[in-house]
């Protein structure tokens, strides 16, 4: 018993690590976002495509840097193959796209909220639906969770987009289908790799219809380099590398730190004000994934 609990150590905190990075990734990811398009700096379409373009050219980079080196060592080692889909790389752009251009029309919490609620019901529903029985603490965890996010974006839910809404909820069920397909990669880094570069055709075939209204800035394309290239290529990488140690329960759960990671954010990058009400709403997510990741692995 004891061998196997050490046995299993490395492997819970390298998930734990990977995980925390991925969310790190997304929270930066989502500050990127707004900050250009809040701005003014690159129209949405523009900013989808320097995102998923970047993110293609330096995840060939860095899978090509390692393919060579563990050539290197193993002078027998066959390369990747099969890596990513096309049906994977649908769901990239259909998480990306929508993201961008609902965020036109949304407010940063009205977005949030739709989002992972999206996220979570997709997430949640394919857990069930594939066998998995989330332990009772993990039901009161995403609930407080939940009612935490909602506590925090509320103030800024009225009468929002119809147009906008839709398009962040078919973002979120992208992104959720995207994840639960990455559970079984086997090489991480070669499958997000292939995904964002199968992304490219469909994004550029999105900016070519909206070549009228295309604008960038200087500042507008290096933050969508830096969403693409690093929070979205490099952090999605990590979170298929993570994706292989968590149900589809705690995986769903733990993006919901994702809200209170961006605000905080904010405050250190963007000048915002540390409020009682993210104070709250903060420990009330925070505490609800404490929760529900200390119940039993779902079954």
């Amino acid at each position: 018993m004891t061998r196997a609990r050490t046995a299993s150590a490395p492997g819970v905190l390298r998930t734990a690590a990977l995980t925390s990075l991925a969310m790190v990734a997304f929270a930066a990811n989502s500050i990127l976002c707004r900050r250009a398009l809040g701005e003014g700096a690159i129209d949405a379409a523009s900013f989808s495509t320097v995102r998923l373009v970047s993110g293609a050219l330096a995840l060939a980079l860095l899978h090509a840097a390692l393919t060579r080196r563990r050539a290197a060592r193993h002078a027998h080692a066959s390369p990747s193959e099969r890596a990513g889909s096309w049906a994977s790389a649908a769901m990239l752009f259909l998480y990306a796209v929508p993201f961008s251009f609902a965020y036109n029309s949304l407010a940063t919490g009205t977005g949030a909220l739709i989002l992972f609620g999206a996220v979570q019901a997709t997430m949640l529903v394919a857990g069930l639906r594939s066998g998995e029985h989330p332990h009772p603490l993990q039901w009161g965890g995403l609930v407080l969770a939940l009612a935490g996010l909602v506590y925090m974006v509320l103030p800024g839910v009225s009468a929002p987009s119809p147009t906008g809404s839709a398009l962040m909820g078919i973002a979120g069920v992208a992104w959720g289908v995207y994840s639960l397909r990455g559970r079984g990669a086997r090489d991480p880094l070669a499958e997000t790799s292939a995904n964002f570069t199968r992304s490219v055709p469909m994004v550029l075939v999105v900016s070519a219809l909206t070549l009228s209204t295309m604008q960038a800035t200087a500042s507008g394309v290096l933050l969508a380099v830096a969403s693409g290239a690093l929070a979205s290529g490099v952090g999605y990488a990590v979170w298929y590398a993570a994706l292989g140690g968590l149900s589809s329960t705690v995986a769903a759960i733990v993006q919901l730190t994702v809200p209170v990671i961006a605000a905080v954010g904010g405050v250190l990058f963007m000048a915002e004000s540390i409020t009682p009400r993210l104070v709250i709403a903060s420990t009330l997510i925070l505490g609800g994934v404490l929760v529900a990741l200390s119940a039993p692995r779902a079954r």
